[in-house]
């Protein structure tokens, strides 16, 4: 079994893994072992083509992207004397030897023909995983020799790197013409509603996940604590790492709390701010102002 997941200088899509699944799936249910070709790049402790015997094998099956190119013609000479099937590809070229090298293709689309499915739609059904927004900053130069922002940086995003989840680089930053950042607070709200957790460093992105209801793993990374830790202990927030502590212990225990008891904290933190539960500095703006406020 084999595909563009397999090529050293290919690429492994989630499409093209599930299609992979799914053909998987159909050789299980019918009794034909088999095994799978990897991408050292992609998974580097699986079976490589650097690690094949072509002779141990009598049939190779090629599974979606497009049927092109010189890695597919390579595969042809490769293992000449097998019966070499395409299932869930694109022809773009009917013509080309890395399609007339097959002695079946099963296409998902080529001209003149009707489309098929693509294979990733009726994949096996996959397990929930949490869906985590990550804000970082790598500014904050007012703080000095106090700054611990890189490594703090560093340590969450090689963390979270080994996390089962899904990861979704956010920024509090708006701007109007960048289509790749949110253009006002409504949009970034409606993205940070939508989690399971959201990473941090950030004190606003402590407190808009909790004013969306979304628990907030945070991390100061000022040594001694700055507003990240007093912002945290003003939400009345627990889940607050110092920079000086930062380590895998320690964020995986404040992961698990976030995904189970945090959640519901969170809800009950954010509906508390939009009850005015809590004072702020607006509360005494007035006052300070001198001016009566109106009847």
């Amino acid at each position: 079994m084999t595909g563009w997941f397999s090529f050293l200088d290919g690429e492994a899509t989630a499409g093209d893994v599930l299609a992979l699944h799914r053909v998987e799936e159909v050789l299980r249910d019918a009794g034909l072992p088999h095994d799978v070709v990897w991408s050292p790049g992609f998974r580097a402790d699986a079976r490589h083509f650097a690690d094949v015997d072509p002779a141990a094998y009598s049939q190779l099956v090629f599974v979606c992207g497009p049927a092109h190119g010189p890695q597919v013609e390579e595969l042809h000479r490769r293992f000449a004397h097998c019966v070499r099937i395409a299932v869930g590809v694109s022809v773009v070229d009917p013509g080309s030897p890395a399609v007339t090298g097959f002695h079946r293709v099963l296409a998902r689309d080529a001209a003149g023909r009707e489309p098929t499915l693509d294979l990733a739609a009726r994949a096996p059904a996959l397990p929930a995983r949490p869906v985590v927004g990550v804000v970082l900053t790598h500014g904050q130069h007012e703080y000095g020799p106090q700054r611990r922002h890189d490594q703090v940086a560093a340590g969450v995003t090689r963390w979270l790197s080994a996390r089962d989840c899904a990861r979704l680089e956010l920024e509090t930053r708006l701007d109007a013409h960048d289509w790749r950042l949110c253009g006002t607070p409504a949009q970034l709200e409606a993205v940070l509603s939508r989690l399971d957790l959201v990473v941090t460093d950030r004190l606003h992105g402590l407190v808009l996940a909790l004013r969306a209801g979304t628990p907030a793993l945070a991390v100061d990374p000022v040594a001694g604590g700055a507003k990240v830790t007093a912002q945290a202990r003003a939400c009345g927030w627990p889940a607050l790492v110092a920079a000086e502590r930062l380590g895998a212990d320690v964020l995986d225990r404040w992961w698990q709390w976030c995904l189970t008891d945090g959640r519901e904290a969170a809800r009950r933190i954010g509906a508390g701010f939009r009850a005015d539960a809590r004072p702020d500095g607006a509360d005494g703006l007035v006052a300070a102002l001198g001016v009566r406020p109106a009847d």
